[in-house]
């Protein structure tokens, strides 16, 4: 066993709520020097640090990298990587870990689709308008009819990656007509779904449409105002994946013109700005929800399962060992 001298020297904030176990296994193979986010990181912290955690919302780039001249791994258990600079750090020689291509691992972490199901049935059954009724002392069912059931509406998946495909496979569980649009999947894994030729036609023709696209520069604002025009009229809409995809300017229209009608969304654009918790309530989405129940908003809880955290939590923390060769 080495003296903890021997470890190397590791940089957590607290605002990463790591679970016990994750704690545990970092504690153990490292000396940890905690924060409570990138702001309070100093020279006399860059100078020792070996690995640092990356939080979404603070960019890690070349100036905290130069900054930091024992620098030997960055570790984020996110499945994109947008807040990392990876082409300098591998420049750098400094191994990048995330959980962007541990295929097999994320395989079994299924929250997002789960929440995802959780708020097309929420949304297209009226389940959060009908709750308030209840609290208000009301008990009548015929206001809050859902418009169909879901095994005769069609689901529309945009990105039939992991996330995509688990909520393909939910959709065909529920007899759905179900199709899907991803340029880089040819023939679909999951049996009995269709796949169509554009997103466009993918969202002319489906009832509900939920997204499950990375956030890369070229996907910013893909739901634009000219593609929810090509949305079915009275369509519904499903965002658990990121903000950023969608211009909210134009949700927002389409929801108030009735083009759509409803949407759901766990993620918002600029929602990893350390400061958004306290503008929250200035969100036109959320004056807009504030006032009409075709519109939920959730914190970006998708991955949120206590055991979710847990595992990708300590599988980082395990990969950034095994690339350490520690």
């Amino acid at each position: 066993m080495s003296l903890d001298n021997d470890k190397p020297v590791l940089v957590y904030y607290t605002m990463l709520n790591y679970a016990p176990a994750a704690e545990k296994l970092m504690t153990d193979n490292f000396r940890v020097i905690i924060l409570e986010n990138p702001e309070e990181l100093k020279p006399v912290v860059m100078d020792r640090a070996e690995v640092l955690l990356a939080p979404l919302g603070y960019y890690l780039g070349k100036e905290i990298m130069d900054a930091c001249p024992k620098l030997r791994a960055i570790g984020s258990n996110t499945t994109g990587h947008p807040h990392i600079d990876v082409d300098y750090a591998r420049e750098k020689g400094v191994k990048v870990v995330t959980l962007k291509d541990h295929q097999d691992f994320l395989d079994t972490i299924t929250p997002t689709a789960e929440l995802t199901w959780g708020l097309i049935i929420a949304l297209t059954r009226n389940i959060v308008p009908g709750f308030k009724s209840v609290l208000d002392g009301q008990w009548a069912r015929w206001p809050f009819g859902g418009k169909a059931m879901l095994s005769r509406m069609s689901l529309g998946v945009a990105g039939l990656g992991r996330l995509g495909k688990l909520t393909a496979s939910y959709g065909v569980a529920f007899g759905m007509d179900v199709k899907y649009y991803d340029p880089f999947v040819e023939k679909s894994p999951v049996d009995g779904i269709t796949k169509l030729s554009s997103l466009e036609e993918l969202v002319e023709s489906s009832d509900i449409v939920t997204i499950h696209i990375p956030h890369e520069p070229e996907t910013e604002n893909l739901f634009s105002a000219e593609m929810f025009e090509k949305f079915k009229d009275g369509a519904f809409f499903v965002n658990t994946s990121r903000g950023e995809l969608v211009d909210h300017d134009a949700l927002l229209k389409a929801l108030e013109s009735g083009k759509l009608a409803g949407a759901a969304v766990d993620v918002l654009d600029g929602e990893f700005d350390p400061d958004f918790g306290s503008k929250v309530l200035d969100q036109p989405l959320v004056k807009y929800a504030q006032e009409h129940d075709n519109l939920i908003i959730t914190p970006h809880i998708g991955g949120s399962t206590l055991d979710a955290w847990s595992l990708t939590q300590e599988y980082t923390i395990a990969k950034i060992i095994e690339g350490l060769g520690l």
